[in-house]
């Protein structure tokens, strides 16, 4: 499976931007997706996640309101629209898969694909 984020770029605080992965994978509704971050100088950490079907999703605290992951199985893509950015939401993003989808898991060593990331800088 190979995974390819896009849409990262500079965004001023408050303003919006949508990241998205595309995955090659034949049956991508058998996996969960992940959306994780680092910042520089940080940990990598989960800011969202979603089952196969879309019905169940989690949100880091930092982002909840703010952020909405979707996923299309027909495109076998994941999306993650990010409005009200904060500069302290600068960092790279990875998109990750995980097989076995009916749940997914904020757990990076849960993931089995990870695409290549995508940078997003908020300025002040």
């Amino acid at each position: 499976v190979q995974l390819q984020a896009s849409g990262g770029g500079l965004v001023q605080a408050g303003g919006s931007l949508r990241i998205s992965c595309a995955a090659s994978a034949r049956r991508f509704s058998g996996y969960a997706m992940g959306w994780f971050r680092q910042a520089p100088g940080k940990e990598r950490e989960i800011v969202t996640a979603i089952n196969w079907s879309g019905d169940s999703t989690y949100y880091t605290d930092s982002v909840k309101g703010r952020f909405t992951i979707s996923r299309d199985n027909a495109k076998n893509t994941v999306n993650l629209q990010m409005n009200s950015l904060k500069p302290e939401d600068t960092a790279v993003y990875y998109c990750a898969a995980k097989w076995g989808g009916s749940r997914y898991s904020i757990g990076a060593n849960d993931y089995d694909y990870w695409g290549q990331g995508t940078l997003v800088t908020v300025s002040s």
